[in-house]
């Protein structure tokens, strides 16, 4: 039975440094199901899920830790299973700016939460408005919704949560 493994990755970017880790996960006999990558000015992130027999992740635990020793990366890792791949069949693209103010990432977030709409990708801006000095801030997301999505009825809705909140924005469908 195939076992599957969660394994995060952070450090500074180096030039291989992804060759090196996919080449130590294809020597532990495991193949990388889905990953994600990020790199933030000099640094990056790695999420990746392996999959592989009993053994194969065994051994992915014990060596993964290693490699990344060497290259003074740090490493986390967690056995999971079931892992479906995400369907990334209906995206779409959200933008919000309005004045900055507690509980409004967590109203937007929870939003999308109830909608059963991931957020697959998220950033923030913040800068103080000249004129009144009030911090105000700009979010761009990409959000992945189910196939089954009424596009209209979470537009009109998110339209109301967005003026609720006193901000400005959009949810537009990529196609």
């Amino acid at each position: 039975m195939k076992q599957q493994l969660i394994v995060t990755i952070l450090g500074t970017d180096s030039l291989g440094i992804l060759s090196t880790l996919a080449a130590e996960v294809g020597a532990c006999q495991c193949n990388i199901l889905d990953s994600r990558q990020a790199i933030y000015g000099q640094d990056f992130s790695l999420t990746m899920i392996l999959e592989g027999s009993q053994s194969a992740i065994t051994k992915a635990e014990l060596v993964l830790p290693q490699v990344c020793q060497r290259h003074d990366l740090l490493s986390m890792m967690k056995r999971t299973s079931q892992h479906c791949k995400q369907s990334l069949v209906r995206l779409a693209d959200v933008e919000f700016d309005g004045r900055d103010a507690v509980g409004v990432l967590e109203e937007i977030t929870r939003f999308f939460a109830d909608f059963a709409i991931t957020i697959t990708a998220f950033r923030q801006q913040t800068d103080k408005e000249p004129s009144s000095n009030t911090a105000q801030m700009h979010c761009t997301m990409v959000v992945s919704m189910p196939k089954d999505t009424d596009i209209e009825a979470v537009n009109q809705a998110f339209t109301n949560k967005l003026k609720d909140l006193q901000l400005t924005g959009t949810l537009t469908e990529k196609h």
